[in-house]
């Protein structure tokens, strides 16, 4: 393995461990008064300077978000560039989720009629560069052009040359119907991880890991809808229809398990093979939420996953280890930022975090 195409990236990703929030650094973020504290703690870390390159343009939360998102793409490029041939056709893969975060982003702007300027912040771009760029073939105009066309079938219309319209276009007739905009998303959803197990076959022999990854990531998604389904009462047909292939989980295995009479026999039901769904059997009875079932999971996931990439080292592993603590990050200081906004107690923010407990 010493002449591994990895063996630079192993090197090059140990060097940047160091600019990841470490999980101390989490305590003070959540104790932290108010969105304006929140960016003096953030000022001395790798987001330092993402804040005064968006500090003229942005302030407050929507500066926390820009800076978040820029760093974070910033972070997707650099895995990008380090994958070697045989693993930079299943990155470019991977990371095309944002280019469906951000045109899943434009979709519900224009359903509920918010503006560009209410919206341009929480694409997840860098500075004029979205992550699509490095993932697909969408820049940050190009999204600006969607957000500003007069209606969601416009939107459907421009993305057909990216790749995406045709996908949406024949559910419009539908959705204006309906007005429902979540079979598009899903439509979307059920698209990207299509492609993207498609891109995850044998190159080295070692992406086997990968695939699992994924599946688990599917598993985890598929668990969460069956809960809430339940937690909603809503028939299983509605369920099934939002369900994704390609996991652990298989679909028909998924419509015996949704023949329980509730939420907690659900859950029991998958806790042989979700054991972490065992914290959230202990407080949805008190607190009636899903919450602690899906910081569970996302959690357990997140050790698994990345005790099981750190196996690989010279490997394609390497890169996706990066990525998922990168993700985690981004998500936990998320929380934190529109935590601070919206008045959410320091104690639940704590428990709502993931990075801390790994």
């Amino acid at each position: 393995m010493a002449g591994s195409p990895y063996a630079s990236a192993l090197g090059r990703f140990k060097a940047l461990a160091p600019t990841l929030l470490p999980k101390e650094a989490y305590a003070p973020l959540v104790q932290a008064r108010d969105t304006k504290e929140l960016l003096k703690l953030l000022e001395p870390t790798a987001y330092g300077p993402e804040f005064v390159q968006a500090g003229a343009t942005y302030q407050g939360p929507a500066l926390i978000e820009v800076a978040i998102n820029r760093l974070f793409v910033h972070r997707n490029r650099m895995v990008y560039e380090a994958a070697p041939y045989a693993g930079k056709m299943l990155i470019e893969a991977y990371l095309r989720r944002w280019d469906i975060e951000n045109i899943g982003l434009v979709l519900a702007a224009k359903a509920q009629g918010r503006s560009l300027s209410e919206t341009e912040a929480f694409l997840v771009s860098n500075r004029e560069v979205p992550a699509g760029l490095f993932a697909g073939p969408m820049t940050l105009d190009d999204f600006r052009t969607l957000l500003q066309q007069p209606s969601l079938e416009a939107i459907a219309s421009q993305l057909v040359r990216f790749g995406y319209g045709g996908t949406l276009l024949p559910l419009l007739e539908t959705y204006a119907r309906d007005r429902d905009i979540f079979p598009l998303l899903q439509a979307l959803d059920r698209d990207y991880y299509r492609r993207l197990f498609e891109h995850g076959g044998f190159f080295q022999g070692d992406e086997w890991v990968i695939r699992e990854y994924l599946r688990t990531e599917v598993d985890v998604r598929n668990v969460l809808l069956l809960l809430k389904g339940k937690h909603s009462d809503l028939p299983v047909e509605a369920v099934l229809g939002r369900f994704l292939d390609g996991g652990n989980l298989p679909r028909n295995r998924a419509a015996d398990l949704y023949n329980a009479r509730g939420v907690l026999e659900l859950a029991n039901q998958l806790l042989p093979a979700y054991p972490s769904l065992a914290e959230g059997i202990a407080e949805y009875p008190r607190e009636h939420s899903l919450v602690p079932f899906e910081i569970a999971l996302t959690r357990d996931r997140a050790v698994s996953q990345l005790r099981r990439l750190r196996s690989f080292p010279l490997s394609i592993s390497i890169l996706f280890g990066f990525l998922l603590l990168s993700e985690l990050e981004r998500a936990d200081l998320r929380r934190i930022a529109y935590g601070k906004l919206y008045g959410v107690p320091a104690e639940e923010l704590t428990r709502s975090l993931v990075v801390p407990r790994l």
